[in-house]
């Protein structure tokens, strides 16, 4: 070997890996083991029992009492009379909402404008509607004749081209959207307004960055994720307006509940008639609550990760739910039969 040649080492057998452990065959499923039963809570079933047999107590002392005569409450429930009135109640539910939150918006915009003088007209218009009663404006807006007894318009501070009497301008109908639309513009402002807030101010911050107007960040960005604050608030707004639109009795506005009135003037029949009302608004009441629900998990849709259970869905679940406990109840019922005939 020449010189300065460094000998390669020797190649080094490899070393033999120790066999691997067998896997052990799985241990065969205990069919003696003893079953996992959650706790039993006997307190929150008799609490349940207890309710159920009060509320049967109840239902059968409505249905079974001869004064609420039943057989009068349908025999009015479905007259024309009652769904006349019926349907002016759901247009007045209608129009007011839609006026009150298209002035509400507009004040809660005003509100948190960053001119003062914008801000404190918003301020004060909805401290002087939340905190006169409903029934002393629809009185006010009713006898507004007496303080202006002609309306005009013309030039501010100059002539006026075209006057009209009061009286003959605002009817019954007309001075009840009129008072119940600016009262429920007030309670709508502030329920923008919150929903306007609870949007994170990041956002408003995203959009500024990428050179958003100020009116679109508005409208595109801060009121679609600001809808899911103001859903559920709105929603009861809105069953508050249509149980509110029977304080326009004391107009003579024939909605339903002075249908009703009329009626039992005549054939002095006073508690079946309140009841066809209250009947009628329990279920607009129930299909206005399931439309609000529905509403509610559409905007959800953003901000959780998975939506709601529908009430198919949750019966769905209850159903299946019963239905193993049922199988599960017969095969262990059944075991102890097995084992008996080996």
């Amino acid at each position: 070997m020449p010189s300065g040649v460094t000998p390669a080492p020797a190649a080094v057998p490899p070393r033999k890996q120790p066999d691997a452990p067998a896997p052990s065959p799985a241990p065969a499923p205990d069919t003696d083991a003893p079953r996992i039963v959650p706790r039993r809570n006997v307190g929150r079933w008799i609490g349940a029992g207890i309710a159920l047999l009060l509320f049967a107590m109840l239902l059968n002392s409505v249905v079974r009492n001869d004064a609420f005569q039943w057989s009068v409450v349908g025999r009015y429930f479905t007259t024309s009379a009652v769904l006349d009135g019926l349907l002016l109640s759901l247009w007045l539910t209608a129009v007011v909402m839609v006026l009150g939150f298209l002035t509400g918006t507009v004040l809660a915009v005003m509100r948190l404008s960053g001119n003062p003088v914008l801000r404190t007209l918003s301020w004060g218009y909805i401290w002087i509607f939340r905190s006169t009663p409903l029934l002393v404006q629809l009185l006010f807006w009713f006898n507004i004749g007496a303080l202006y007894p002609t309306l005009g318009f013309g030039i501010p501070f100059g002539p006026q081209f075209v006057t009209v009497q009061t009286v003959n301008l605002l009817g019954p109908t007309l001075t009840a959207v009129i008072g119940l639309t600016l009262h429920e513009s007030a309670y709508a402002a502030e329920v923008v307004r919150g929903g306007i807030l609870s949007v994170d101010s990041g956002q408003t911050e995203a959009a500024q960055a990428l050179g958003l107007s100020r009116r679109r960040t508005l409208r595109r960005i801060v009121v679609p994720q600001a809808m899911r604050s103001i859903v559920p608030s709105a929603g009861n707004m809105l069953i508050g307006t249509l149980k509110g639109t029977s304080i326009v009795s004391v107009l003579a506005v024939h909605d339903l509940l002075y249908s009703v009135q009329l009626i039992y003037n005549q054939t002095y029949q006073i508690i079946p008639l309140l009841m066809v009302a209250t009947l009628w608004y329990i279920a607009v009441t129930t299909a206005l609550s399931i439309a609000q629900f529905y509403v509610e998990r559409h905007y959800a849709r953003g901000g959780s990760r998975s939506l709601p259970p529908t009430p198919l869905q949750r019966l769905r679940r209850r159903l299946t739910a019963l239905r193993l406990w049922l199988r599960r109840t017969t095969a262990a019922d059944a075991r102890p039969a097995i084992g008996g005939d080996r």
